[in-house]
């Protein structure tokens, strides 16, 4: 029979490769997609740079390139979002 760890690391490995794939599917933020699995932001940034290195580095670095971008990108959205806001605080 396993042991807890083990099972927990079983766990936090398919968690990982599940993580990669969303982003990559969808080109989810580190943000999108905490909420979307009910963990912390450092957790998906961990799993994806660190765990998911040691488990399928292909599968980490297409998710990575996909986080960097949103990374380059987001202080457009963030913009976007204060213009929207500002816009409906005027009506």
């Amino acid at each position: 029979m396993p042991s807890e760890d083990f099972s927990l690391k079983d766990y936090i490995e398919e968690r990982a490769v599940e993580i990669a794939h969303y982003i990559i599917e969808t080109k989810a933020t580190v943000r999108q997609t905490a909420k979307k699995f009910g963990i912390s932001k450092s957790t998906v940034h961990k799993d994806v740079t660190e765990r998911l290195s040691e488990i399928n580095p292909g599968l980490a670095g297409e998710a990575r390139k996909i986080l960097d971008v949103n990374k380059e990108e987001r202080h457009i959205r963030g913009g976007l979002a204060t213009r929207e806001k500002y816009l409906h605080m005027q009506h």
